[in-house]
């Protein structure tokens, strides 16, 4: 079984930064791919940023050039940081994982229970 707990999410004014933590459970590490997910009330989950292994990773467009994923395998965290928040970015952040690369992104079997990010104007 794999847990994932997110933190760092929070209230910040449009423009400014934040910078999203996803601990995964030590033992179960070896995990090939994991993400960020975003959604908002009403609407479906979205991809935000995906990496697989040591490939380079994807982002939406929306994000891409703002937001950074990376990995910390040593201790075993994910990071989200995300620069030049807009009101789009508003929402409840899940990280995912997935032993294997999923299907689709979304078909990842593990999932955290979110962090909520609040932007301003």
């Amino acid at each position: 079984q794999v847990h994932l707990v997110e933190s760092g999410g929070g209230a910040v004014q449009a423009g400014g930064s934040l910078r999203l933590s996803c601990a995964a459970s030590a033992s179960d590490f070896s995990l090939n791919a994991m993400g960020w997910y975003r959604q908002t009330p009403g609407k479906q989950r979205d991809m935000v940023a995906v990496i697989v292994n040591d490939f380079d990773p994807y982002y939406a467009d929306s994000v891409k050039g703002r937001f950074t994923i990376s990995r910390d395998n040593a201790n075993n965290t994910l990071y989200l940081q995300m620069t030049s928040l807009n009101s789009e970015g508003t929402g409840i952040y899940y990280c995912a994982a997935h032993t294997t690369t999923p299907r689709y992104w979304g078909d990842e079997k593990y999932w955290g229970k979110g962090t909520l990010v609040t932007v301003s104007s």
